[in-house]
């Protein structure tokens, strides 16, 4: 799995607060995992935009914190963004160890179309956005590609057992679970009757409305 480094320093500000260190080019970072207290850290937005457009999630990242000689390896979690502005918030990182198999979600990533959803006859319906899997964190994939060219009929599925995965990569979800698959569309016909012509509607109401009349009564 491809590395890259990080260098981050303690932080004291936390809470509110740290808005004013996002106004000086500097991002929140927090720092967890299963045998260590969450750790408070920060780091130059520069540097981790760079390092986030290189790397998705379950990366693994070389940690050089301030202070300490011994680097940690860590694995990219969550990135925080603003709703509205989409500007970076916040990163968390998750200290794993290495020799120690872990369990993870691994984004789909869609590739090819699908001749069976080309034109009005068919649709594409992705079930799945990502895989549950587990094994030792250099072995976790940043994502897992699905290729749904072979989606060539309608009512074609792909499902998780149809997945490629390395041997050292366990797949934790529902083999029979369908990832992606090819429906028939359904158009919805509007049919926009005709209003009858005052001569088409007298002898209906001649003829009706009497009994019509005496019913309600």
């Amino acid at each position: 799995m491809k590395q890259d480094e990080l260098k981050v320093s303690p932080r004291e500000i936390k809470g509110k607060k740290v808005r004013f260190l996002r106004r000086e080019g500097i991002t929140p970072v927090n720092l967890y995992g299963p045998n260590i207290e969450s750790v408070s850290l920060q780091a130059d937005t520069i540097a981790v935009k760079s390092l986030l457009t290189k790397m998705g999630r379950n990366a693994i990242i070389t940690l050089k914190i301030e202070g300490d000689k011994k680097s940690k390896k860590a694995l990219l979690r969550t990135v925080q963004r603003d709703p509205l502005k989409g500007t970076l918030l916040h990163i968390d990182l998750f200290q794993a160890d290495m020799s120690q198999k872990m369990r993870a979600d691994v984004p789909i990533t869609f590739v090819g179309e699908a001749p069976a959803a080309r034109g009005r006859r068919g649709i594409l319906v992705e079930n799945l956005t990502s895989i549950h899997v587990e094994a030792l964190p250099a072995d976790l994939p940043q994502y897992i590609e699905v290729d749904i060219s072979v989606l060539t009929e309608l009512g074609q599925a792909i499902h998780v057992r149809d997945l490629n995965m390395a041997d050292e990569i366990e797949v934790l979800n529902d083999p029979d679970q369908v990832i992606a698959k090819v429906m028939e569309a359904r158009a919805e016909v509007a049919v926009e009757e005709e209003a009858p012509t005052p001569e088409e509607e007298a002898p209906e109401e001649a003829a009706g409305g009497g009994e019509a009349k005496a019913e309600s009564e």
